[in-house]
């Protein structure tokens, strides 16, 4: 191109040249970098970073980031979100201006992550929908609805005596190893084919435990209807403090969409044991137990982002079901005590009942469901509150019997008929029941249709009478399940189904009985 033709454009070419150079101009990358200044267990003590913010996500060398929690004079506290063995003082440090992030979104059903949503489960990568923070603030009063709704665990004795409504915060507590998590699971399993979403957050428990929870649902064809979240005892501190944050965002992002979600947090004793460990490498003043001073916000933060929203709100629910772990029965401990008080009831596991082979081992009389009867279905409400009494007046009736004090035929009768409510409320391990199932077998126990069988020919009857419920009372099972009460009717038919039950017993059974 000449002179000449350049000359006829006219200037406005020239004018588009200069505006493209300027455009071109590197521009420069303002960052504000710090230096690590001390590196332990989880921990790293990083200075010059004077700008930065609570709970900012910080990056070091070879892409390790860090949270900043303790931001002080002397340099910022960082919990570590990966192996501190790749950092070493000395090397540089830059703020990111961000919280830290969550991936949400329909692709985690069926997927196992850690504690920051990143995939463990060698299926490839997860295509989000959006990053959400994973410390989001609690749904604000006005957008929340009363917990009215159920939520059932098809755990007999939680159903009718302690029931769960969406939305609920419903802590599960007892000493070790006797079958805490086992109800959460029966929990989630029970929520198969209800559009009900579970999200499960392991935190510091063994992958040999948390392998068995992932089989146990994949049996139970709920895998694929929930995410499971796991921060193992072996992932850094920070990361198992950030777990169950994260699964709570996760599950958020479902209520949001209007969905119905349980989250189980198995469990916040070993939350709180990595909440002190990362304060005390912190300096942080220790309190009651060693804990920091915020341990109570720690946890009710947490818990306070479960809620049932109103309609206009999306309309949906997550439901919390928290486990903590006490020592030698020991309600009054600093951690079980902040979260019975943060939560809206607690199902309690006792010892004394798990070695005597009462399973699920739940202590009724020390159990409590602050929600009620509001949120169980009409049929229950009907019976629950005698089985609660009922129950509890048996429980007398036999310490009292133990002094071997002869007793009238009344309170002989109320002890036969208390043994089979409690052989009643007996119920494998993963094997929940349908409401319908649970109403008829509790309502022929407690009206005495079954004093005549043995005790030891109940699970028999059980069985018989789940399966004839099931198949000769459809239209019954689904106004139950549809929230309409019992009507006289129903009782008449309830009771012929369980008196025809009982005469099909097995021979060994009848033997017995005769």
């Amino acid at each position: 191109m000449n002179e000449e033709t350049l000359r006829g454009l006219g200037p406005s070419v020239f004018r588009l040249l200069e505006d493209g150079m300027d455009d071109a101009r590197a521009a420069p990358d303002l960052r504000e970098t710090g230096v690590v200044r001390a590196v332990s267990r989880g921990i790293a003590r990083v200075g010059g970073l004077s700008g930065v913010i609570d709970q900012e996500l910080i990056r070091f060398h070879d892409g390790l980031v860090g949270l900043a929690v303790d931001l002080a004079e002397a340099g910022i506290g960082v919990a570590l979100l990966g192996d501190h063995t790749k950092l070493e003082a000395g090397q540089p440090a830059w703020r990111t201006g961000r919280a830290i992030e969550v991936p949400v979104g329909h692709a985690l059903l069926g997927r196992i992550v850690d504690g920051i949503g990143r995939p463990i489960d060698q299926k490839g990568e997860i295509r989000a929908e959006a990053h959400w923070p994973v410390e989001r603030a609690a749904a604000p009063i006005i957008a929340r609805a009363p917990v009215a709704r159920p939520l059932h665990t098809g755990i007999k004795a939680i159903d009718a005596a302690i029931p769960v409504g969406r939305g609920q915060r419903q802590l599960i507590l007892g000493d070790r190893q006797i079958g805490k998590t086992s109800i959460a699971v029966d929990t989630l399993l029970n929520q198969r084919g209800s559009g009900v979403i579970g999200v499960y957050c392991a935190i510091g428990q063994r992958a040999a435990g948390v392998a068995r929870v992932i089989a146990t649902l994949r049996r139970g064809g709920m895998l694929d209807q929930c995410v499971i979240v796991v921060a193992g005892p072996e992932d850094a501190p920070g990361l198992q403090f950030i777990a169950p944050y994260a699964a709570t965002s996760i599950a958020e992002f479902f209520m949001a969409q209007g969905r119905d979600v349980v989250i189980v947090h198995d469990d916040l004793t070993r939350h709180a044991r990595t909440w002190r460990e990362l304060s005390l490498l912190l300096r942080r003043p220790p309190g009651r137990e060693a804990y920091p001073g915020d341990i109570f916000f720690v946890h009710a933060r947490l818990l306070e982002r479960a809620t049932r929203l109103r309609e206009d709100h999306g309309g949906g629910s997550l439901t919390a079901l928290p486990i903590v772990e006490t020592q030698a029965q020991n309600l009054s401990a600093y951690i079980p005590t902040n979260l019975i008080s943060i939560t809206d009831g607690q199902i309690y596991l006792s010892p004394e009942l798990f070695h005597k082979g009462q399973l699920p081992a739940i202590d009724i009389g020390k159990s409590v469901s602050r929600v009620g009867g509001r949120a169980q279905l009409p049929a229950w409400r009907s019976i629950a509150g005698d089985l609660r009494l009922f129950y509890a007046q048996f429980e007398e009736f036999e310490a009292f019997a133990r002094f071997g004090t002869q007793l009238d035929t009344s309170t002989r009768q109320a002890l036969e008929r208390g043994r089979r409510v409690r052989e009643m409320l007996r119920q494998d391990e993963h094997a929940p029941l349908a409401a319908s199932s649970q109403i008829g077998l509790l309502l022929a126990t407690i009206r005495g249709w079954l004093d005549e069988v043995p005790v030891a020919s109940l699970a028999a009857v059980e069985a018989a009478i789940v399966e004839r419920i099931a198949h000769a009372l459809p239209e019954l099972c689904r106004r139950i399940e549809d929230g309409q009460p019992l009507t006289d009717d129903d009782h008449a038919c309830l009771q012929t189904v369980v008196v025809e039950s009982v005469r099909t017993l097995p021979p060994r059974a009848r033997a017995e009985s005769s």
